[in-house]
């Protein structure tokens, strides 16, 4: 194990370099819950590229929201993962506000860093990296007990919602912002 911090002062962002890190190493899986999804273009291609690769990637927001614009941001990722092969689930008993990724059921990292704009490069965070500990199969276990409580999202579910997905495109201008 091995504790981390990231900050907007030295221009070094440790929590994204740890995230893109993890999606690269990966060779079977990679596992994520996050409240907000509001990724940089390396990021959605770091985790579309690993899916096309033909790894489990699974990702598990929430379903109800804490800020609903924050939501249609998040939202408006999906389609682009969802065609890569990256499998999108809603958390569905209420907001969930985990911040945890593992890989290959090996490595991992929990912390308070968002896959967001703001928690990755304008907050101050922190984080814990894991290689080969027990908590790994606990995370892991966590995460599949929260599938099963989780609506999985397909292509469907943009039928009809031309409108919305409109908005979401016009509020991912000012994502940065949220």
């Amino acid at each position: 194990m091995q504790p981390y911090n990231d900050n907007p002062i030295d221009n070094e962002n440790v929590g994204e370099i740890v995230y893109l890190n993890l999606i690269n190493k990966a060779t079977k899986s990679i596992y994520i819950t996050t409240p907000y999804l509001i990724i940089d273009s390396e990021m959605l291609t770091a985790l579309t590229a690993a899916a096309k690769a033909g790894l489990d990637v699974r990702i598990i927001t929430p379903h109800v929201p804490d800020k609903w614009y924050v939501h249609i941001v998040t939202q408006s990722y999906y389609k682009t993962l969802l065609k890569s092969g990256v499998k999108v689930y809603e958390y569905k008993p209420g907001f969930i506000h985990a911040k945890m990724m593992m890989v290959d059921d090996e490595y991992g990292t929990i912390g308070t860093i968002n896959m967001d704009y703001r928690s990755l490069y304008l907050h101050f965070e922190c984080g814990v990296w894991m290689y080969q500990t027990p908590c790994i199969k606990d995370m892991k276990q966590d995460f599949l007990e929260t599938l099963e409580q989780s609506e999985e999202i397909t292509l469907t579910y943009f039928r009809g919602k031309w409108l919305k997905q409109l908005i979401a495109m016009i509020f991912r201008i000012f994502a940065p912002l949220l």
